[in-house]
């Protein structure tokens, strides 16, 4: 009776170590391509990246310190379809 006792926990234990064995593979491969696409759409965002503009005065000698400050505002034009809103910009280095 013992050893049949001992087969049958054996036998347990062994199916309980198979089924986490699976659930850990089943795990593992579920997470490759989540990290895959996280992956790809971190690569595609790099290459969709804006470029950097750099603007530069045309008639004026600055130093290297020089900024460029911009005021922007909302103003009232007159169209054939009635008054809008549009926005202003008015810049100039400093």
């Amino acid at each position: 009776m013992a050893t049949n006792m001992n087969s049958v926990m054996n036998l347990a234990t062994k199916a309980a170590g198979i089924l986490c064995l699976t659930v850990v593979l089943t795990a593992l491969t579920a997470a490759a391509p989540a990290a895959a696409q996280t992956r790809a759409a971190d690569e595609a965002a790099a290459r969709s990246s804006r470029p950097r503009v750099v603007i530069q005065p045309r008639r004026q000698r600055l130093g290297p310190n020089a900024k460029r400050e911009c005021r922007a505002k909302l103003v009232q034009e007159y169209r054939v379809s009635g008054p809008v809103i549009v926005p202003r910009m008015t810049c100039w280095w400093r």
